[in-house]
C-alpha cells in the first residue's frame, strides 16, 4: 500500500493513549474458525454484551473513553448495547459485519460486509461511523484494493496496519507512527497498534494477547515510551479477554495458549492500566489536533 510522505493525519504528533475495543464474541475469533462454523454462532451462549458492559463499567470507574471497533453481527443483536456505548461517550466504529480476515474474500465482498456494517452500527448508535479495524488486522498488502475500498465506502480512518512481522497479519515494513495511505478514492488516515522500538526489534505493546502474555510492565513502559516519542499510542482489546469463565474449545497448544492464558488477571491489569494513562478515543484524539 502506498503512503504519502507529505501528508499528516489528524492527530500526528499528539501524544494520547488511545483505548480501543474489539467487540465480538468469544466464538467468533479467526483462530476458532476450523472448530466454530458461522452456521453455529446463533445457538452458542453469547457473552458478548455482559462482557462489553464489564468493560464499560471499568470505563465508568477510570475516566476512560475509547473507540468500540464493533462487528455489525454484534450490533443487529444487541443493538441496545451498542446505544450504551455512544451514550456514555465512546465512539462506535467498524470491526466489519462477518470478522473474516480480508484476504479471505473478495473486493465485492469486502465492499459488501463494510457497507453492511457501517449501516448497522449507524442505525443502532445514532452517531455517524468513520473508523474501520480489519479482522486478525489483516489490512496488509495482500490486500492492496481494501483501503481504496474503504474510502469509497465513507471511511476515513483505519487501525489495521500492525507493523511487526507475525504470520497471519501485520507489515514489518509499515510505518510505527500515523500515517496517510493513498488510494485512487482519497487518502485513508492509518493509526497503527502500538509498537515499542528497542534494540532492533519492535515490541508489540498494544494489547490484545501480548498484554495477557507478558509482564504488565512491559505494556506500561512500553507505552509510556511510545508518547515520549511524540506519538498516539494505541491499545487494544476484545471483550472476552476479561471473561475467564468463557466456554473452552479444543484447541491446539499455540491457540490455547494465545487465547486462555491470562484471561483470569486480565480484567484486574486493565483496570491498573486505564488509571496510570488517561485514555481517549480516536474521535477524541482528532478533536485534540
Amino acid at each position: 500500500m502506498n503512503t504519502d510522505p507529505t501528508l499528516r493525519p489528524p492527530g500526528f504528533g499528539r501524544a494520547l493513549p488511545v483505548f480501543t475495543v474489539d467487540v465480538e464474541d468469544w466464538f467468533q475469533v479467526n483462530a476458532f474458525e476450523p472448530h466454530v462454523a458461522r452456521s453455529q454462532w446463533e445457538q452458542l451462549e453469547s457473552r458478548v454484551e455482559r462482557n462489553t458492559d464489564r468493560l464499560l463499567q471499568l470505563c465508568a470507574d477510570t475516566g476512560a473513553r475509547g473507540t468500540f471497533f464493533t462487528l455489525g453481527w454484534v450490533a443487529e443483536r444487541f443493538p441496545a448495547l451498542i446505544r450504551r456505548i455512544a451514550q456514555q461517550g465512546h465512539e462506535v466504529a467498524s470491526h466489519g459485519y462477518w470478522h473474516q480476515r480480508i484476504p479471505t474474500v473478495s473486493e465485492s465482498e469486502f465492499r459488501e460486509d463494510v457497507r453492511r456494517a457501517r449501516a448497522v452500527l449507524e442505525d443502532a448508535s445514532g452517531t455517524a461511523v468513520r473508523g474501520y479495524r480489519a479482522p486478525s488486522f489483516s489490512l496488509t498488502d495482500e490486500v492492496p484494493w481494501a483501503a481504496r475500498v474503504l474510502v469509497e465506502e465513507g471511511y476515513t480512518y483505519d487501525s489495521s496496519r500492525f507493523p511487526i512481522a507475525r504470520r497471519g497479519y501485520g507489515s514489518a515494513v509499515a510505518d510505527v507512527a500515523p500515517h496517510v495511505l493513498s488510494t485512487p478514492a482519497g487518502p485513508l488516515h492509518e493509526y497503527p497498534p502500538a509498537v515499542w522500538p528497542i534494540a532492533g526489534f519492535k515490541v508489540p505493546v498494544a494489547g490484545g494477547g501480548w498484554f495477557r502474555q507478558f509482564p504488565a510492565w512491559v505494556t506500561q513502559t512500553g507505552l509510556a515510551q511510545v508518547l515520549r516519542h511524540g506519538r498516539p499510542a494505541v491499545f487494544y482489546l476484545h471483550p472476552w479477554e476479561v471473561d475467564p469463565g468463557q466456554p473452552r474449545l479444543a484447541v491446539g497448544a499455540l491457540t490455547r495458549v494465545r487465547h486462555y492464558r491470562g484471561l483470569d488477571q486480565c480484567a484486574t491489569q486493565l483496570e491498573v492500566l486505564l488509571r496510570r494513562f488517561d485514555f481517549v478515543s480516536f474521535r477524541e484524539l482528532f478533536a485534540a489536533s
